[in-house]
């Protein structure tokens, strides 16, 4: 294990039984609080960027934002919002996508991204790849390339990866842990 992965697990504490009787929670909140360890995951999901040649995060709902948002200031490219549907003002495209019990939707301001943009997705985690898988096809439908998919961690026991696969067509996917 890497000093970066020691400091970011060591600073995720988990929640039993939450939200539900039988999960284990990963609350991220503790790793916000400490500013070298946040200060870390920033510069090192601000490598990610460098690396895959994006020129604009989508970060989605709501962690991706809190997460997204000062890797874009890092790395020095635009940030983009995905949001749950009927949260942005004005024109949006929107993605439904199915969830375990049921289906959701998120939508983005198409005219935020563009043909010549490379966007990388940022979120705390990838559990089973709904939402990124979605918020790929979002990308896609607003004219932009896709530059990949970065987590600070992945649950490997949901399998995402696998879901999400098809969806990056050959774009990188990048957990700084894999829990």
């Amino acid at each position: 294990m890497t000093d970066i992965e020691e400091l970011l697990l060591s600073r995720i504490r988990d929640v039993a039984d939450y939200p539900e009787p039988g999960v284990m929670f990963k609350d991220i909140t503790p790793l916000l609080a400490d500013p070298a360890a946040f200060t870390a995951l920033t510069d090192a999901l601000a490598e990610i960027v460098e690396r895959t040649g994006a020129t604009k995060i989508v970060g989605l709902e709501a962690r991706g934002f809190i997460l997204g948002a000062p890797v874009a200031v890092r790395a020095g490219v635009g940030f983009v919002p995905v949001r749950k549907a009927g949260k942005l003002p004005g024109a949006t495209l929107r993605q439904s996508y199915d969830l375990e019990y049921g289906s959701a939707q998120i939508e983005v301001h198409a005219e935020d991204l563009s043909a010549q943009d490379r966007v990388l997705v940022i979120d705390d985690v990838l559990a089973t790849g709904g939402t990124a898988e979605a918020s790929l096809q979002l990308i896609r439908r607003a004219g932009a390339q896709v530059a990949g998919v970065a987590v600070l961690m992945e649950l490997a026991f949901l399998d995402g990866r696998s879901r999400l696969a098809p969806a990056l067509d050959g774009a990188p996917l990048e957990a700084l842990l894999v829990v």
